[in-house]
């Protein structure tokens, strides 16, 4: 399902809860890197470049970005990737990102944006930036199962390959906030191989201390 979920969904509620958080953002502090819940601009674009990895910039693409927001990819992409043509499909939960989104780009050649769960199509890659690390005050089990479904999503929906990234587990004693999603990349780079037979490569660079990016790719793909 790529769009609204029926209300008897076992995760209706969450993506319900998620879809009010982050709405509330946005109309709060418009199209920023605060109205997605992102600190800074140059964090973001250092997670971009990151996730970016799984793509070949060699030639023209596809890309689904999940958890587009008011599309701030697009803008790194325009400025970063310009000499590679990419067929870009943003796709949010919220319709008022969505919304942003579509004032901000509706003149940028080979862009859509929808309001959805998922990709309604499939494309070469998909990407998504911090979609798992704010679970709020949802369980543990139930976040996760939403993470896995999520993923699930992705790999349907991406023929050679798809990003995505995690927070780290704090360092030593250090204690994180209840609602932040905090895992080990053991975790999801295992599920992603033995559920997809992907390969996965797990990056720790890239200036972000506490975070790090998975690149699953498609058996067979080119990515």
């Amino acid at each position: 399902m790529t769009g609204r979920l029926s209300a008897d969904h076992p995760l209706a509620a969450l993506y319900a809860g998620i879809d009010r958080y982050y709405t509330h953002k946005v109309n709060v502090h418009g199209a920023t890197p605060l109205g997605v819940d992102w600190p800074s601009h140059s964090t973001q674009e250092l997670r971009f470049e990151q996730l970016l990895r799984v793509c070949d910039m060699a030639a023209p693409f596809s890309l689904n970005d999940i958890g587009c927001g008011y599309g701030a990819l697009l803008a790194f992409l325009a400025r970063q990737k310009k000499r590679t043509r990419i067929d870009y499909l943003g796709v949010d939960l919220s319709a008022s990102m969505v919304a942003h989104a579509r004032r901000l780009w509706h003149e940028h050649p080979e862009t859509e944006f929808v309001a959805a769960k998922a990709s309604p199509r499939v494309a070469d890659y998909s990407v998504a930036s911090g979609i798992f690390n704010v679970k709020l005050s949802q369980p543990l089990a139930l976040w996760e199962t939403f993470v896995e479904e999520t993923l699930a999503d992705m790999h349907k929906s991406s023929r050679k390959g798809f990003a995505v990234n995690f927070l780290a587990p704090p360092a030593g004693d250090n204690k994180s906030p209840p609602e932040l999603y905090r895992t080990a990349p053991e975790r999801w780079q295992r599920h992603c191989e033995q559920s997809f037979g992907a390969r996965v490569e797990v990056l720790h660079a890239g200036g972000l201390q506490d975070e790090y990016t998975l690149l699953v790719r498609t058996p067979g793909g080119a990515g």
